[in-house]
């Protein structure tokens, strides 16, 4: 790293802890690399948004901001959101970018719309390359941070049928980033004619959201 970038990212880092720590509370779409459909599921954080500022008290911008991996932007976020269907490719800025985000108190949430996982679990690699994601058990706090979810994480949309799962990245024992599989909570989340879910199914999408978000903004 030249000594500029590490002088930026010390900088950063400080402005970081003060963002995260205030009491501006919004959320990002994250734009990636790779050709896979960052824009897929455009009404989910809209509507997550609503529900959580209407059911757990947040104050967020009802219209979510959109940023690239690697820029300084997402460190204006205390969350940021992922998700897509393809490939993911992050360049080393964007790893270094994205690490550093997480190790000054940022907190990412990606979301499989199905089709993602092997693709970001590589890229992941690149951001903290000596550790593996790590299968939350039910009984982790992010099931039961403003809703209770005794079993984990639920499930939305059948997909392969396999069942659903969290998996996170920790930094000196902080959950900083969760990679929901084979649940696709952002589906859940949309307006009710696009995906034609029941309400009890939404309703469960949107508490496991507001968890993710509750989360996020306290820890």
């Amino acid at each position: 790293m030249s000594k500029l970038r590490k002088t930026l990212y010390l900088f950063l880092f400080f402005i970081g802890f003060i963002n995260f720590n205030s009491s501006a509370q919004d959320l990002a779409i994250v734009k990636y690399k790779g050709g896979g459909d960052w824009y897929s599921n455009p009404t989910a954080l809209p509507n997550l948004i609503k529900y959580c500022n209407a059911n757990i008290n947040t104050k967020m911008n009802p219209k979510p901001e959109t940023v690239d991996v690697g820029s300084i932007d997402i460190f204006q976020f205390p969350m940021l959101h992922m998700t897509g269907h393809g490939n993911v490719f992050f360049s080393d800025e964007d790893a270094e970018n994205l690490h550093n985000y997480l190790i000054s108190g940022g907190f990412l949430h990606i979301d499989d719309n199905y089709g993602m996982e092997p693709y970001i679990k590589k890229e992941l690699k690149k951001v903290f390359p000596n550790q593996e994601l790590i299968e939350l058990p039910a009984t982790h706090e992010i099931f039961n941070s403003a809703y209770p979810f005794i079993d984990g994480l639920p499930k939305i949309h059948e997909h392969d049928g396999k069942r659903p799962q969290a998996f996170g990245l920790f930094y000196e024992s902080r959950l900083v980033l969760l990679f929901t599989f084979e649940s696709d909570l952002g589906d859940g989340w949309e307006d009710p004619e696009v995906h034609n879910d029941p309400p009890s199914v939404r309703e469960k999408a949107l508490k496991m959201g507001a968890n993710i978000v509750k989360y996020a903004f306290e820890n």
